[in-house]
């Protein structure tokens, strides 16, 4: 038997278009190939469990070789292998008709980044680095004879004939690479691509001397069945320079949709770009990719591990994936079973999540600030750390303050630091009248704070260096102040002529003795939009001054010696060193200023 024919299209020169239009992804043609192979693997198997094949199964392990003279690479399966009826059927007609559709449809589009199995567009891969292509495959019928021969080079033209080559059930598929492709005639080359693409394939695929994957990872087995040291392995089989996860989350369900996969949570970074991108998805055991952010919420990328699912449209741009269907069921599903994860720990073992909230918190902030359905979730263990080392829920923490910190507009003011070395004078001020500090000094902690206040009654967040403290919580009761109108004027002006900064303005207040004489304070609503500008993509409040107030204790003694003190020139002396010292305090005094501050405390030392 000989017969030639010419592959039914509409489309010309459809190979240059297929090999131009995925070049820069020419090394998935042997995920293909090889994918190919596993799924004429398993339908042998199929068919013996089911009393349709009688013989024997034998070994089935895909081999993939190369002959770097020959300028070949081959991939040889022993499953159910074609007659030549077949071939005409599957590759002539049905693949290419695949093609077809996928060129006409794609070859205007600007993502190049397509996954193509969908389209039967599998085996055409092949035309990407080969010149010409073999098949010489014999069908697991005993009325097969004889192996089926079909060849092209890479034209619409192709020749199939009977071969005695072939005495074996299965398929061999033969590039012939062209003079672009030669860097796949290396064995590291090659190696690299299936360590990367089929790694996990559940059919054993031989390169060289060695198997060169697992054909039963963990995410495929049942929970039951794993222990603790399993997932760890695992895990570090994925990650070799990674700490140890803190726990993971064991993903199975086929209904409404197919997902199986293990997410764990690592040690999240302060920078989140570092920690980001590192979920694998795959489709029936075959790597597809690592960028996962139009599968699962943008949070839940900074999860580590693997997604299997052939339910996740592949063939298609981007903006297509976000409006699938089943796209959405499985990223709430997701995001659902980590919400149920974070809930089951913090209820069962709290102590326990506690020592893992730092790692965790910078994680559980972004989906609460992201994701709404998560937020909702998240609020009953999403935890509040203060400058003690205790932990609250939101809950918790507002009935801890509520006594002591509720001001006169029965507001609940929730005191904060980022910073408690350098707010360390403004702590104590808050602790001497019994109120509880905050520590929110994470990197999402500005727009964590602001999504808390949008969604509590009656709660605000205030740093604790936003103002005087009787300020920021301000009882019905005031403190009267020792200065006299007159005087209290007298000690502004003397500030104002001496700071003489467009961005400070000084306020004289009535505040206990004991408080310090000046204090630099940048109010809450300023320093918010400062830091949400420079976060934005704007970066406009990278210029936004500080406009920052200075705060002066009308009722401490040496306030109260600058205002009764006669000569200006003294007067003005002590209000900059009191200005510098409130600078000193917070870290803000600097070069020459601070010389000057220097000289002039050792003057007056003497």
């Amino acid at each position: 038997m000989q017969e030639q024919g010419t592959l039914s299209v509409n489309t010309e020169n459809i190979f240059p278009i297929i090999k131009k239009f995925l070049y820069s992804d020419n090394e998935i043609f042997l995920r293909e190939l090889v994918s190919n192979a596993v799924d004429a693997t398993q339908k042998i198997k199929r068919l013996s469990s089911l009393g349709e094949f009688t013989g024997e199964i034998g070994d089935t392990t895909i081999e993939v070789s190369f002959d770097a003279e020959a300028k070949t690479i081959t991939v040889s399966d022993k499953g159910i292998g074609m007659t030549a009826d077949e071939i005409k059927k599957y590759i002539n007609q049905i693949a290419f008709s695949g093609a077809t559709e996928f060129v006409e449809k794609y070859k205007n589009a600007e993502d190049a980044k397509q996954i193509i199995g969908h389209f039967g567009l599998g085996f055409y891969s092949a035309f990407m680095v080969a010149k010409r292509v073999e098949i010489i495959s014999r069908s697991y019928k005993p009325e097969a004879m004889s192996a089926a021969h079909w060849t092209c080079e890479g034209s619409t033209s192709f020749e199939l004939t009977e071969s005695e080559a072939k005495e074996e059930r299965g398929t061999d598929i033969i590039l012939h690479i062209a003079d672009d492709a030669t860097e796949f005639l290396d064995e590291n080359r090659l190696r690299g691509i299936l360590e990367k693409y089929c790694r996990f394939l559940p059919v054993s695929i031989k390169f060289g001397e060695k198997i060169i994957n697992e054909v039963a990872p963990i995410w495929t087995k049942s929970p039951s069945d794993l222990e603790e040291k399993d997932y760890k392995e695992f895990y570090k089989s994925l990650y070799p320079y990674s700490d140890e996860p803190l726990f993971w989350i064991h993903l199975n369900v086929d209904y409404p949709f197919e997902l199986t996969g293990v997410l764990y949570f690592p040690k999240i970074k302060q920078d989140l770009s570092m920690s980001k991108d590192k979920i694998q998805l795959y489709s029936r055991q075959v790597f597809i990719t690592d960028e996962v952010k139009d599968i699962v919420p943008e949070f839940l990328t900074l999860l580590h591990g693997v997604i299997d699912s052939p339910d996740i449209p592949l063939n298609v741009s981007r903006s297509y994936l976000q409006a699938d269907g089943n796209v959405r069921r499985i990223s709430n599903y997701i995001m659902k079973k980590v919400a149920e994860k974070l809930q089951e720990l913090f209820k069962n073992e709290r102590e326990s999540f506690e020592t893992k909230w730092k790692d965790i918190g910078v994680f559980v902030k972004f989906g609460m600030i992201t994701e709404e359905k998560f937020y909702e979730k998240a609020n009953k263990f999403a935890l509040l750390t203060n400058i003690e080392g205790k932990n609250f829920t939101t809950e918790e923490y507002i009935a801890h303050i509520e006594a002591e910190q509720t001001d006169k507009n029965e507001q609940k003011i929730i005191l904060y630091t980022i910073d408690p070395e350098n707010q360390h004078t403004f702590i104590q001020s808050a602790k001497k009248r019994g109120y509880d500090v905050l520590l929110l000094d994470g990197p999402l902690d500005n727009h964590f704070i602001n999504n808390l206040e949008s969604k509590l009654e009656k709660v605000q967040f205030k740093r604790i260096d936003s103002d005087s403290i009787d300020k920021i919580i301000e009882k019905e009761h005031k403190i009267e102040s020792l200065l006299s109108e007159e005087k209290t004027k007298k000690v502004k002006e003397v500030f104002e002529k001496t700071i003489q900064d467009p961005s400070k303005t000084v306020q004289v207040e009535a505040l206990p003795p004991d408080e310090m004489p000046v204090t630099v304070v940048l109010p809450e609503f300023m320093r918010r939009m400062k830091e949400m500008s420079q976060m934005s993509s704007f970066g406009v409040g990278a210029q936004m001054p500080d406009m920052s107030q200075v705060v002066v204790n009308a009722n401490h003694a040496l306030i109260t010696q600058i205002a009764e003190n006669e000569e200006e020139e003294h007067a003005q002396k002590a209000a900059r060193q009191l200005y510098d010292l409130a600078l000193l305090s917070q870290n803000m005094l600097k070069g020459e200023a601070l010389s000057k501050f220097i000289d002039r405390s050792l003057e007056m030392v003497k």
